[in-house]
């Protein structure tokens, strides 16, 4: 593993994984080819679940998630606050209230799933409302490291509006959720250094490699069924991915996420 100092000095992903984001079109071709192994993942309880887009994204881009999840029985919902540019005013304050209404309407626990920055709001969200939230799973979200370790920092300060970093607030985001926490992320994910979204190992927090791009991942075959994995346990009952225990093609889809990597960044390349 990476020491802290390593992981904050992490710089955005080179040119060769940047340019694999353009298999994310073969990974929701593969999503439909290889839904029957999706569909494998346990079936949910019905309980809620919030679906948070990535940056400049909108609920058109979870559909599949979505629709997904719903599938494997659970009651989801779209996060229904446009694209997503960033903490603007009053946006946290809207996913807030609609967390408190789906909670007092339905009388179970919300699981917030977030895809890249939709994760920063699920983590963050999670924080605010402990006793009201489930799980957390994010996907691909840069919760740790250097704020500009990703590929997508100019658009954020673009759309945000931000144009220096609040070294404050981004120190916060790296405190972990007091509710189960999964971070699932690609170390081919050509946007985000897979680093920044490696959460640390604990009782009730841990990471989950897939094979995936930054873009698709919200499709992938892989990430799909990880998902509905983790969302599938029992209320207070939640337990780490057994990586050890998989076997067959398990055992080569989901590696052990704190394996040393054969290479770093081929000189910033990579």
């Amino acid at each position: 593993m990476r020491s802290p100092k390593q992981i904050e000095d992490e710089g955005a992903p080179g040119v060769v994984r940047l340019a694999l984001e353009l298999r994310a079109p073969w990974e929701l071709g593969a999503a439909l080819a290889a839904y029957p192994f999706a569909r494998l993942a346990p079936s949910g309880d019905g309980h809620p679940v919030m679906v948070f887009p990535g940056l400049a994204a909108g609920d058109t881009t979870t559909i599949v998630l979505r629709r997904f999840l719903s599938e494997r029985g659970y009651d989801t919902y779209a996060w229904e606050q446009g694209l997503n540019f960033g903490p603007k005013p009053g946006v946290l304050e809207a996913c807030i209230a609609r967390i408190e209404e789906i909670h007092a309407r339905t009388g179970r626990t919300v699981s917030l799933v977030g895809w890249s920055l939709g994760g920063v709001y699920a983590r963050e969200i999670a924080k605010m409302l402990p006793d009201k939230v489930r799980v957390v799973v994010t996907l691909g979200s840069p919760f740790t490291g250097s704020p500009k370790a990703t590929n997508a920092w100019r658009v954020y300060q673009l759309v945000s509006g931000e144009k220096e970093i609040d070294s404050a607030r981004f120190a916060m985001l790296k405190q972990r959720p007091a509710v189960p926490t999964t971070s699932i992320f690609s170390r081919t994910d050509g946007v985000v250094a897979w680093q920044c979204s490696m959460e640390e190992e604990t009782a009730s927090s841990e990471n989950i490699e897939v094979h995936a791009s930054h873009v698709g991942m919200g499709a992938n075959p892989t990430a799909l069924f990880a998902v509905a994995d983790r969302l599938a346990q029992p209320e207070g009952q939640w337990r780490r991915f057994d990586h050890v225990a998989h076997t067959g093609i398990k055992k080569l889809l989901y590696l052990d996420p704190q394996r040393t990597p054969f290479f770093q960044n081929l000189f910033g390349w990579y």
